[in-house]
């Protein structure tokens, strides 16, 4: 006669094979920049903020690139405006 398994809270009690489950698709973003000729492109997926982050500071230590503090900010406010649409989904439409 089989044991009953425990319960533990947030597992399913069906077991699903590792390599048939789909991975949570995220959406992919661009940030951009057109200076002087230059094009500046950043894509990226939805959660991985903090790596575009880290890549602009990474650009404005760069000497051979033409690109400074100030297009790090114009670039990190386009992230944030992306981030602020994706949290309007969340609000409740009549919340004030």
């Amino acid at each position: 006669m089989r044991r009953p398994r425990a319960f533990r809270p947030g597992l399913s009690s069906v077991w699903k094979d590792p390599m048939q489950i789909t991975p949570i698709q995220r959406e992919s973003r661009v940030i951009r920049l057109t200076k002087n000729g230059h094009e500046f492109r950043m894509c990226y997926q939805q959660g991985d903020e903090h790596h575009v982050l880290a890549a602009l500071s990474e650009m404005v230590n760069r000497r051979d690139l033409p690109f400074d503090w100030f297009d790090a900010a114009v670039m990190s406010h386009q992230l944030g405006e992306h981030l602020s649409k994706e949290l309007q989904g969340f609000v409740p439409k009549n919340a004030a």
